[in-house]
């Protein structure tokens, strides 16, 4: 562990647009099975990193930090990221600072679920 030099990080969008795109569409076909808006338009992707090894970094959190689905949606998020061509791993990060809050939520997601 002594002497490993940690791997700059870059912002995914930033540095590699097409391929935060091809990660924002495999978020896109993982679910939170209480609410049938998928992960990144409900908004708990709070962020895509990449580091030069193509290895991405995702913040992430759920709607409520005693969501029964919490143990299942990170191993999901991690999985459709690494399914992802272009990507060689993926590090997923769950957090509940800042709080998930409804106005993280898309339009879509909003109008999927009646709310405007």
């Amino acid at each position: 562990m002594f002497g490993r030099k940690k791997k700059e990080r870059f912002s995914l969008e930033e540095t590699n647009p097409e391929l935060h795109k091809q990660v924002v569409r495999s978020l896109r076909m993982v679910f939170d099975p209480e609410i049938p808006v998928n992960v990144y338009d409900l908004g708990l992707i709070y962020n895509l990193d990449i580091d030069e090894d193509n290895k991405v970094y995702c913040r992430i959190t759920l709607t409520a930090p005693n969501c029964p689905e919490a143990e299942r949606i990170p191993g999901n998020i991690q999985k459709a990221i690494e399914e992802t061509e272009g990507v060689s791993k993926a590090d997923i990060e769950l957090v509940f600072d800042p709080p998930w809050t409804r106005d993280k939520m898309s339009t879509a997601a909003l109008l999927a679920l009646g709310l405007i």
